[in-house]
């Protein structure tokens, strides 16, 4: 395995690797890597000849600057990680390398970044868009792998690669959770034991929610989940949107969609969770 810093490496190893004729996967992260990130790198490892991880705390998607100073990061483990699951090259750029220039572009996604995630991270997804975009450009792979935990900027992704016309193929992956129920993620490290065993409240409320959209309204189902959580003194719902998930737009009615999916976000303590559960899958 090899670790690579610049551009150009990455360009030349690439290009030689499609003189022989070889699939290139790629997995973007941001590196503190988990069990969730290891489910892409052993699905892109399967179905490429070549799998590239990059690991790059993008500074352009972080609307709150002092959350990018405390992401953690741990390249020496991380690249310890990625060799023993078969990882051909890691991407490990500098700032310099992925922005030699200020990135100025702005993005239009129509309504999708407008809800969610969106409103409570001005800015977020542009950012997301901008180093997907740039990193696809300088990989160009065939296959790119995200975590569905991330509900929205899947979604996100994909209306950028569609809008820009890429030749790349993006393969969702299903969330992971720990034994508990919480779903994995790299903001996990900064809860102390105790707040991991409240955060569980989170999984475990969303997936009793099933069971009441029998006979609750989707207004009521949103009520019941935030209220439950809320009543933990260590847990805020910053929201609960149950949405179609196509459009992600709000719905009022359990008819209004084919395929209906519950998003959250959640601080516990200083640290904010995300989760979604699907009330209603997709054809």
């Amino acid at each position: 395995m090899d670790i690579l810093r610049t551009v150009k490496e990455v360009q030349d190893v690439v290009s030689s690797m499609r003189l022989e004729d070889k699939t290139i996967g790629f997995v973007p992260t941001m590196g503190a890597l988990h069990e969730g990130h290891f489910s892409l790198v052993r699905k892109c490892v399967a179905d490429n000849d070549i799998c590239i991880v990059s690991i790059f705390v993008n500074p352009t998607q972080f609307n709150n600057k002092e959350d990018l100073v405390k992401y953690p990061r741990n390249l020496g483990r991380d690249a310890q990680y990625l060799e023993k699951e078969g990882v051909n090259i890691i991407f490990a750029p500098s700032e310099d390398e992925i922005y030699p220039e200020p990135d100025t572009r702005q993005f239009d996604f129509g309504q999708i970044d407008k809800v969610m995630e969106g409103i409570h991270r001005p800015g977020h997804f542009n950012g997301v868009a901008q180093v997907v975009s740039r990193l696809f450009d300088i990989v160009k792979p065939d296959r790119a792998y995200f975590g569905e935990k991330d509900f929205q900027q899947l979604a996100i992704i994909r209306t950028m690669v569609k809008q820009l016309g890429l030749p790349v193929q993006i393969v969702p992956m299903p969330i992971v959770r720990e034994e508990s129920g919480l779903a994995l993620s790299s903001r996990n490290e900064r809860l102390t034991s105790e707040q991991k065993n409240i955060a569980v409240a989170i999984s475990k409320t969303l997936s009793e929610s099933r069971e009441w959209i029998a006979g609750c309204t989707v207004a009521e189902v949103v009520k019941n989940v935030t209220d439950t959580l809320n009543a933990y003194d260590e847990l805020e719902v910053e929201y609960y949107e149950i949405v179609d998930g196509y459009t992600l737009q709000s719905i009022s009615d359990w008819v209004d969609s084919d395929y209906i999916v519950g998003c959250i976000a959640v601080f516990c303590g200083e640290v904010r969770l995300i989760d979604n559960i699907v009330y209603k899958a997709k054809s």
